[in-house]
């Protein structure tokens, strides 16, 4: 059985930082896709950064110099480095996986993942 636990979110104010983190268990994080999205209240889930089986990111417009998406396959976790955070990056953000090597041209396509972690909450106050 796949789980995704992520953790790492908070409150912290504008300028400021956070990492977060999704553990994998029951899934290799080193041979697959995955990816970071977010919800706002209100709003739909939106992509954030993704991450393919060789290592390459991509990432939103709107986090672009700010934000790191990597993996350490020897803790089999995802990480999301946020650095220089804005009052519009709150949400809650969800760690997802794929069952394919390569993201191909679905960075950002829901779809294209199939497991998804609970979510943690990121406040970023002005």
């Amino acid at each position: 059985q796949v789980q995704l636990v992520e953790s790492g979110g908070g409150s912290v104010q504008a300028g400021g930082s956070l990492r977060l983190s999704c553990a994998a268990s029951g899934y290799t994080v080193s041979r697959y896709c995955m990816g970071w999205f977010r919800q706002a209240l209100g709003q739909e889930r939106e992509w954030v950064a993704g991450i393919d089986i060789g290592g390459s990111t991509r990432d939103a417009n709107s986090v672009t110099g700010r934000f790191t998406i990597y993996k350490d396959n020897a803790k089999n976790t995802l990480y999301l480095q946020m650095n220089s955070l804005k009052p519009e990056d709150t949400g809650v953000y969800y760690c997802a996986a794929s069952l394919q090597p390569l993201c191909f041209g679905s960075w950002s396509s829901e779809t294209w993942f199939k497991y998804w972690g609970q979510g943690t909450q990121v406040t970023v106050s002005s």
